[in-house]
């Protein structure tokens, strides 16, 4: 899809260079800077909601589970 952004004209030439430098198209580097801006708004948004969850709910093991954990971990060796 076409689109029509305005950017401040010293990011717009920093972006040219980039560009240039990477040989990829100016479309190129502006879909990998955001696609890659989005995947760590989304990752910042679930550790987000993954701290909120267990600031409310013990997070802690259940005894049992835990042995079993530490079992297997000393049965691997790393």
């Amino acid at each position: 899809m076409k689109t029509s952004v305005s950017l401040p004209d010293e990011l717009f030439r920093q972006a040219e260079r980039t560009a240039k430098k990477l040989r990829i198209s100016r479309s190129k580097l502006y879909v990998t800077a955001l696609s890659e801006y989005l995947e760590r708004y989304r990752d910042k948004s679930v550790t987000e909601r993954l701290n909120k969850l267990y600031s409310k709910h013990d997070s802690k093991l259940d005894p049992v589970w835990e042995m079993a954990m530490l079992e297997t971990l000393n049965k691997e060796r790393w």
